[in-house]
């Protein structure tokens, strides 16, 4: 296991590798789909150490194969069951933090690709003092908003929008009370960490992220990540 160097800032960080992955049309969960003969969560977890911030690594497995992820992984990585949908299994990534710790990264296995510089971002804005941090990303698209025909009623101004990424992360207070006060049907209204928080009241902070953190989802990001690690892999 790896840390920070900071014994007086510790981190926990939960890797998110629940999903079903429907969209990318695998005949198993997205976790255990391959990249370069790899499983994506195998990948993802080995970006987290070797960004060297974290003093407990939590990976968050379907229910029905946790104890298949157990086996992917030394003893330094807990494995714990997770829930119906990403919240659930995000508070089951938070409820087996056993270590003191001052902050929590939610990381999605989706992202295997997350360059460790990344990772120290949202550490440093931690310890700088921000009670939440999310990296983004600028949208180079330009961005319509339609209506449900699909016709355009206008287009967006693009320079105040950006894309979120993860690790997306809070301080320990910060992130489990947030959580704590979800309630039944919330699963649909919330579609990443930073949006929980901001539904507590929380200011939340960005970081610069990184295009190589693309997030898999369809066969053709497979194809771009591919193309990433042929121009070398930051995790390897």
């Amino acid at each position: 296991m790896t840390d920070s160097g900071d014994r007086d800032f510790s981190v926990a960080v939960v890797v998110v590798a629940a999903g079903r992955g429907e969209r990318l049309g695998a005949d198993r969960p997205k976790a255990l789909v391959e990249l370069a003969d790899e499983p994506l969560v195998v990948r993802a977890v080995r970006g987290v150490q070797a960004a060297a911030v974290a003093s407990q690594v939590v990976v968050v497995a379907p229910h029905e194969l946790a104890a298949s992820f157990r086996q992917l992984f030394d003893e330094s990585v807990e494995v714990v069951a997770g829930g119906d949908d990403r919240l659930a299994s995000v508070q089951a990534g938070l409820a087996a933090i056993t270590q003191p710790v001052d902050a929590v990264l939610v990381h999605d296995s989706a992202r295997p690709l997350t360059p460790p510089e990344v990772f120290q971002r949202v550490v440093d804005a931690l310890r700088a003092g921000a009670l939440a941090v999310v990296p983004v990303v600028p949208l180079v698209d330009t961005v319509k908003q339609v209506d449900p025909a699909g016709v355009v009623e206008r287009t967006v101004e693009r320079s105040a929008l950006v894309a979120a990424q993860t690790p997306q992360a809070g301080t320990f207070a910060v992130i489990t009370d947030a959580y704590r006060r979800l309630g039944n049907g919330d699963a649909q209204a919330f579609t990443d960490d930073a949006s929980v928080m901001e539904a507590a009241n929380v200011q939340v902070e960005t970081v610069a992220g990184d295009r190589r953190s693309l997030k898999i989802t369809t066969p053709f990001d497979l194809l771009v990540a591919e193309a990433i690690l042929a121009e070398g892999n930051p995790n390897d």
